[in-house]
C-alpha cells in the first residue's frame, strides 16, 4: 500500500501470568503531607461578563524558579509516598523480567535494503538495523543509545528519496513534539551536514533532489515547550544546501493557527497540499509536478476540498489509469474511496471504488498493482483485497479478531508485510505474498506466557441514553464474578481515534494476579465513523463521560468488581475523560490515574498545540454557549471542596508540548486543597520526558512500577511474582 504519508510501526510487548489469590490487606501508610502551593486570589479571566477564578494561574509558567521549587517538593512527597509501598521494587523487578524480550519492527522496505527497528530486550530505545536483501546479514544503521546514553532521545526514519540514495531521519529529544531532520546517505550509510530545525508535526516527502517539510519559525522568546504553536509553513529543501537556503513552498500569515503539510504521490507525479485548522476536517488540494515543477509560495493548488466540514484525503494514485485515490467522509460517514480524474476534480465526477459500508474504512491504498483496504468491524480488523478498480473483492484470513496494520509497498512489489496482535498476542509479523495471495510468519517473538490462560470477551453495555457502547474485558479463564476483582478501566472517546485490541506488558502485572482489564470504545473516537465521533464532540462531549461511567457502572452490575477495586486510567484526551468522571461520580471508582491529560478546558488553547483542538472541544473564548459546556465538565473548574475523591495520581512530564504539564499542576492543586479522607492525591512528574512518544525503557519501567505500587495499594491487595518464566510458548 504506497502510502503518501507513513508513521512507524508500533510494537507489542511480552508478558507472564500466574494464578494469585485476591485477599484483603491493610498496609497501613503514612498519609502524605501536601506540600503548601500558593493561591492568587487575584488571578482570573472575565469571560463573556464572567469571573472566572485561577488561582494556580502562576504554575503556567515552567521556566519560574518557584515552579520548578513546587515540582521538586510535589515529586518529593509523591516518592516518600510510594517508598512505602512494600511491593514496590518486586513489581519493577517483575515488570523488567517481562519487558526482557527481542522486539521487532516489520521491515521498511527501500530498494534491496530492508531496514527495521529492533530492542535486544531492555534497551532504552530501538535500534535501526539494515540489511541488503531479505535474507541478509543485520547490521547497525543507527543506534540511540549510543548517540544518547542517557536514553531520551529518540530516532526515526521519515522517508527516502525516489533514486533510494537518500533517507531522512528524524530526531526527538527528552520526548519534545520538536524534531530535527537529519539527511543520510544510503550508498555510505554517513550522515550529511544538513540539519533543519523548528520541526514538529511533519513528515518528509521527496521530490527530485530534495524534500518538502513542515516548520514554525523559531521560538526567539519564553519557553518553546509551552509557547503556542503558530505560523506553521512548508518549505522544500535541496540535499547539500543550507537550511537558510530552503524555499518556502506555503505559508498563510493571515491564519497562523493552520496546520500545513505536503505529501508526494510514490512516482513523484503529484504534490499534496492540506492545510487544516486542527484536528479534525481539513482542505486537501494537489499541483501537477509533471507538467508544473516545484511549487513555490503563490503557485495555484488545484482544490479538492475547500472548507473543513469533511476529511476527504487523497490516498494513493494509479498511474496505470492516471486517477487520483481519495479516502472521503462526503456523503460517508463511514468513509468510501473514489477515484478522481486529476483534470475534473469537481465531485459530481468522483467514481466509487470502494462504496461505502456499514462498517469503517480505515485506510487504503496500493501495493504491487493491488489495492489493500483496511476495515473495522465492532472494533476489529478486516482486511481485504481488490483490483485497482475495486473490482474482485478478496478476504484476506487473519489469525484471530483483533488489529493488523501493514500492506504497504511500491507498485514493483512482490510481497509485503503485516502484524497483527490483541490482548493476548504481543504482535506477530507477516510476510504475504502478493501472487498467490499466501502468509508466512517472518517474525514471531517468544512468549514466556501461555496466551490460553486468558480470554477476551466483548460486551455491548448501555449508556445513559441508551445507546449501546462496546467493552473488552479481558481476564483469566474461570474468573469468578464475585465482586471482589481488581479490576482497571481503560478509555479515550476522541479526536476520531479507534483503540481496537492491542497487547501490553503492563497489563499482565494486573491479568497474572487475577484482576480484569476492561477496555471500553466511547463515542468520540472512531469505531463506528464519523457519527460516532460526531456524538462525542464540543457540546455534546458529556456523552463520553456519561459511556464511561456506565462503563464502570456495567463491570460492577454484572459482579466484575465493585467500587473499592476499580480503577481508572486514560492518557491526554483519556487524561481529561478520568479528570471529568472522577470529579463527577467521585464515589463511583476507587483510584484514578489522569495522564499527561487536557485538564483545564478554559484555557487549553493558548499553550503550545492546543488551538489544534478546537475543533474537537471548542473554544472558551468564542462564545457564552462554547464557555458554558466547557466549563460543566473542565475538570479543573468542577473540584468541590469538601468532596472525599479517589486515590488519584497525577502523571505529567516536564517537556511535554503537546499537553503542558501545567494542566496537571494546576488540578492537582485544586484537588489537594479541596478533598477530603484517607485517599492520597499525588502528582509524578517526569523529567527529561514528554508526552509519551519515545520514553525510554529504563523510566518506562520505573513508571509502570510505580502506577502498579499505586494500584494495588490503594484496592488493598498484596500482589505476589514470580520468578520470569522461561519460554513455553
Amino acid at each position: 500500500m504506497s502510502r503518501i504519508f507513513a508513521s512507524a510501526a508500533a510494537f507489542a510487548l511480552l508478558a507472564a501470568c500466574t494464578e494469585q489469590p485476591k485477599e484483603e490487606v491493610s498496609l497501613n501508610l503514612t498519609p502524605p503531607t501536601y506540600p503548601e502551593t500558593r493561591q492568587d486570589t487575584a488571578a482570573g479571566d472575565t469571560l463573556h461578563g464572567t469571573w472566572v477564578p485561577d488561582p494556580y494561574r502562576w504554575l503556567e509558567d515552567d521556566l519560574s524558579e518557584e515552579t520548578a521549587d513546587w515540582v521538586k517538593r510535589q515529586n518529593e512527597v509523591t516518592e516518600a509516598w510510594l517508598a512505602q509501598v512494600p511491593f514496590r521494587s518486586s513489581i519493577a523487578k517483575r515488570y523488567e523480567d517481562l519487558y526482557n524480550f527481542p522486539k521487532v519492527s516489520a521491515p521498511v522496505r527501500i530498494g534491496d535494503l530492508y531496514f527495521q527497528y529492533r530492542n535486544s530486550g531492555l534497551q532504552n530505545q530501538s535500534v535501526i538495523y539494515v540489511r541488503k536483501g531479505i535474507d541478509g546479514e543485520d547490521t547497525v544503521f543507527i543506534d540511540p543509545n549510543a548517540i544518547d546514553p542517557a536514553g531520551t532521545t529518540s530516532i526515526n526514519l521519515s522517508g527516502a528519496s525516489l533514486d533510494r540514495r537518500y533517507m531522512v531521519v528524524n530526531v526527538q529529544k527528552a520526548g519534545s513534539d520538536w524534531q530535527e531532520l537529519e539527511i543520510w546517505d544510503l550508498s555510505t550509510m554517513t550522515r550529511l551536514s544538513d540539519k533543519l530545525e523548528w520541526v514538529k508535526f511533519s513528515g518528509a516527502s521527496w521530490f527530485k533532489d530534495g524534500f518538502f517539510y513542515s516548520r514554525f519559525p523559531e521560538v526567539k522568546e519564553g519557553s518553546k515547550f509551552s509557547a503556542a504553536s503558530l505560523g506553521q509553513m512548508v518549505y522544500y529543501h535541496k540535499v547539500g544546501t543550507p537550511q537558510s537556503q530552503d524555499v518556502l513552498v506555503h505559508s498563510d500569515p493571515a491564519n497562523p493557527n493552520r496546520y500545513v503539510g505536503v505529501g508526494v504521490t510514490e512516482g513523484e507525479e503529484f504534490a499534496t497540499l492540506y492545510i487544516s485548522t486542527g484536528t479534525d476536517g481539513f482542505e486537501q488540494y494537489y499541483h501537477d509536478l509533471r507538467t508544473g515543477g516545484l511549487p513555490k509560495q503563490g503557485t495555484p493548488w488545484v482544490a479538492l476540498q475547500r472548507g473543513f466540514d469533511f476529511k476527504t484525503s487523497i490516498a494513493d494514485y494509479d498511474h496505470v489509469h492516471d486517477r487520483l485515490l481519495v479516502r472521503t467522509n462526503v456523503n460517508a460517514p463511514n468513509y468510501r474511496l473514489v477515484a478522481v480524474d486529476p483534470k475534473k476534480p469537481a465531485q459530481e465526477h468522483w467514481v466509487d471504488v470502494l462504496p461505502h459500508k456499514d462498517f469503517l474504512l480505515e485506510s487504503a491504498g496500493l501495493c504491487g498493482g493491488q489495492l489493500f483496504a483496511e476495515y473495522l468491524k465492532d472494533v476489529t480488523t478486516r482486511i481485504y483485497r481488490y483490483e485497482p478498480d475495486g473490482s474482485n473483492e478478496r478476504e484476506i484470513k487473519l489469525p484471530g479478531l483483533g488489529s493488523a496494520g501493514g500492506f504497504s509497498g511500491r507498485r514493483d512489489h512482490t510481497y509485503t508485510f503485516y502484524s497483527f496482535t490483541n490482548f493476548t498476542d504481543p504482535g506477530t509479523i507477516y510476510k504475504y505474498d502478493i501472487a498467490s495471495g499466501t502468509s508466512e510468519i517472518f517474525f514471531r517473538p517468544e512468549l514466556k506466557f501461555d496466551p490460553d490462560q486468558f480470554e477476551t470477551k466483548q460486551v455491548f453495555y448501555p449508556s445513559k441514553d441508551g445507546t449501546k457502547v462496546p467493552l473488552f474485558i479481558v481476564h483469566k479463564k474461570g474468573l469468578k464474578l464475585d465482586g471482589n476483582n481488581p479490576t482497571l478501566l481503560y478509555a479515550y472517546g476522541g479526536f476520531n481515534i479507534s483503540l481496537s485490541p492491542s497487547f501490553s506488558t503492563s497489563r499482565i502485572i494486573l491479568l497474572e494476579q487475577g484482576g480484569v482489564y476492561a477496555l471500553a470504545n466511547l463515542r468520540g473516537g472512531g469505531e463506528y465513523g464519523e457519527a460516532w465521533h460526531q456524538a462525542g464532540m464540543k457540546e455534546k462531549k458529556q456523552n463520553v463521560f456519561d459511556d464511561f461511567i456506565a462503563a464502570g457502572e456495567y463491570l460492577i452490575k454484572e459482579k466484575y468488581t465493585r467500587k473499592e477495586k476499580l480503577g481508572i486510567q486514560g492518557g491526554s484526551n483519556g487524561g481529561l475523560l478520568v479528570g471529568a468522571v472522577m470529579t463527577q461520580r467521585p464515589d463511583l471508582f476507587q483510584v484514578a490515574f489522569p495522564q499527561v491529560g487536557v485538564l483545564d478546558m478554559l484555557r487549553f488553547q493558548k499553550f503550545s498545540a492546543g488551538f489544534g483542538w478546537t475543533p474537537e472541544y471548542g473554544n472558551a473564548d468564542n462564545s457564552p454557549e462554547e464557555l458554558a459546556y466547557l466549563k460543566a465538565y473542565s475538570p479543573l473548574h468542577n473540584v468541590k471542596p469538601g468532596t472525599a475523591y479517589p486515590a488519584t495520581l497525577v502523571m505529567t512530564a516536564d517537556h511535554d508540548d503537546r499537553v503542558v504539564p501545567a494542566h496537571s499542576f494546576k488540578f492537582v492543586s485544586a484537588l489537594q486543597a479541596a478533598h477530603t479522607g484517607p485517599n492520597p492525591v499525588l502528582i509524578r512528574v517526569d523529567v527529561q520526558a514528554g508526552h509519551g512518544a519515545g520514553k525510554p525503557t529504563s523510566k518506562i519501567i520505573e513508571e509502570q512500577a510505580d502506577i502498579w505500587s499505586f494500584f494495588w495499594a490503594n484496592v488493598g491487595f498484596t500482589p505476589t511474582y514470580p520468578e520470569a518464566a522461561s519460554a513455553i510458548h
